[in-house]
């Protein structure tokens, strides 16, 4: 097992693998995060933050998502400097093959500049609501107590020309790097024939288009309403 990880294979199918997950917990993500702009009471955001705050099934996942976010950020970084080191001449600038894609080609630039993303979201958001709670408000719906991350994120979106377009930023990168990752990915685990690759790809960019868009259309609302 070790030596199949350590071997160039083993290492895409990680990659492919935690890449897949994490595509995964994007969708969810913005489904939740798109319950924003449906209900201006906020109410339906902050019942889908709670439930994903105390489900169970979610606790669990979280630490493995965070596990496969660190493999996949530090086996890109690994996988690059692997072939940069099997160049025989390291200054030469690699010229770009007819039929690969920007993206492809800046796949590494383009996950630094979602890390970045990540991060300042993780700051903004994610490590108030789990680590900081006692610095929101609360809300009471239907009965149940629970703290208004609603107000917490909206109120950054309408304060924040910057923070916004930053956001819409992030979304499209997030959608430029999705677009060959999410077939690539497939790619990896062996469906690679013409027939399968030609769809995969068509479906990664329908995926990395409604991603990029739903990402953008959250701060935009905001900023086009408020």
């Amino acid at each position: 097992m070790s030596n199949f990880l350590t071997s160039s294979i083993g290492r895409k199918f990680l990659m492919s693998i935690t890449g897949l997950f994490l595509v995964m917990f994007i969708a969810v993500h913005l489904l939740v995060n798109l319950l924003l702009i449906f209900d201006d009471s906020g109410e339906l955001f902050n019942n889908g933050a709670h439930f994903m705050a105390t489900n169970p099934l979610v606790k669990i996942m979280e630490p493995l998502l965070g596990l496969g976010f660190m493999i996949h950020i530090i086996w890109s970084f690994f996988l690059e400097y692997q072939n940069w080191s099997a160049r025989p001449v390291k200054f030469n600038q690699r010229k770009p093959a007819g039929s690969s894609s920007w993206a492809s080609r800046n796949m590494l630039v383009l996950g630094s500049l979602v890390l970045v993303f990540l991060i300042i979201h993780i700051i903004n958001f994610f490590w108030v609501m789990r680590f900081n709670p006692h610095t929101m408000g609360t809300v009471n719906i239907g009965g149940v107590e629970m703290e208004d991350a609603y107000t917490l994120v909206s109120d950054l979106f309408k304060g924040s020309l910057l923070y916004c377009i930053f956001y819409i930023i992030g979304g499209i990168l997030l959608g430029f790097h999705l677009s060959h990752g999410f077939w690539s990915a497939f790619q990896t685990l062996g469906l690679s024939n013409k027939n399968w690759l030609k769809r995969l790809q068509f479906l990664s960019t329908v995926y990395a288009v409604i991603i990029s868009v739903g990402f953008t259309v959250i701060p935009l609302y905001f900023l086009i309403k408020f």
